[in-house]
């Protein structure tokens, strides 16, 4: 693929710029703890996220990515669920390697950022703000900002109103099947990492334009904008 050089780059958040699968399933286990039920541990969690929290929960309670538990245990858990996570938001979640030197050379060379992630904006904000990531994005579009989530293209296509540039040359990172859709219907180029969240595939089967193991690869991929050393 030759080098490309997008008017701006949007970044997903879980399984992307943070690796927060560490407090999602401390928070999973100690939910199914308190509700007398078997703990799921990390490597279950890991593919279950992506989706937002609300559906995180309703795969832990039924172990299994597809179904939807009844509203009686769902009204139990999901609140539980929400106050350990609000408590627990960045504890033991770590930026990946390789993503703040990534970042810093897009925003060298001139890329403006933003961040859309399906994470609600009460756990986003204070996690990219506990990681010193928050002010490195123009913009942040939350799982809750917009009336849909990713795989939908709005929360994408909302990012480029609220930067104020058309969606005809933009750029989506991401992990995941529900990236690569959104990128796809919102008419974005699309790159994804390796180490994400993809509920156990691979990216690759997904077929975005690029597969990185590292933010550092970009320069492989994106031009110096004009004006830029």
């Amino acid at each position: 693929m030759k080098k490309i050089n997008p008017e701006f780059v949007l970044i997903d958040l879980d399984g992307t710029l943070i690796d927060s699968v560490p407090d999602l399933a401390y928070c999973v286990d100690e939910m199914m703890a308190q509700l007398g039920l078997p703990k799921r541990g990390q490597n279950a969690v890991r593919n279950w996220v992506g989706n937002g929290v609300q559906r995180l929960t309703e795969r832990a309670l039924l172990n299994s990515v597809n179904g939807i538990p009844s509203q009686e245990l769902m009204d139990k858990a999901y609140p539980i669920f929400l106050e350990l996570y609000a408590q627990n938001n960045a504890q033991r979640s770590q930026v990946y390697d390789g993503v703040l030197e990534g970042i810093s050379w897009m925003k060298e060379h001139g890329y403006r950022l933003g961040c859309v992630t399906n994470k609600a904006e009460a756990f986003t904000v204070p996690l990219l703000k506990n990681k010193d990531l928050f002010d490195l994005f123009e913009v942040i579009v939350s799982g809750d900002t917009c009336a849909e989530k990713k795989p939908h293209p709005m929360p994408l296509l909302h990012a480029a109103k609220l930067m104020g540039v058309t969606a005809d040359n933009a750029l989506m990172i991401g992990d995941s099947r529900s990236d690569v859709k959104a990128a796809r219907a919102a008419n974005f180029s699309i790159f994804c990492m390796t180490y994400g969240y993809n509920h156990g595939e691979d990216i690759r089967n997904e077929q975005p334009d690029v597969v990185m193991d590292s933010f550092m690869e970009l320069p492989n991929y994106l031009s110096k904008k004009r004006g830029c050393k």
